[in-house]
């Protein structure tokens, strides 16, 4: 599984870098507070709203910690995308939300 920190995500972003990102935590949690630019799909959608994806990109999966978006990672992955999981998932993160 390819991995990111959650440092190393804020960093790219602070860099200018466009990412990619999919969170697939509730609808509540993302009530809460999301990484600017974040795209929310829920975890349980993923698979019914996999043609929202597309083979030519990356996507740096984010949920609370790491497990969820790991689940969506294998599901991708499977599929042929490429995906990265986000370790520690917002539990880890110190950046900016929105």
């Amino acid at each position: 599984m390819k991995t990111l920190t959650a440092k190393e995500v804020q960093e790219k972003l602070e860099q200018g870098e466009q990412l990619n990102i999919i969170d697939v935590r509730e609808d509540d949690e993302v009530r809460e507070g999301m990484i600017p630019g974040a795209k929310h799909v829920r975890l349980g959608t993923v698979e019914e709203r996999v043609s929202e994806f597309d083979k030519d990109k990356e996507y740096v999966m984010v949920c609370r910690s790491g497990g969820r978006s790991g689940k969506a990672y294998q599901y991708l992955e499977s599929q042929g995308f490429n995906v990265i999981n986000m370790e520690g998932g917002m539990l880890a993160w110190e950046g900016e939300t929105k």
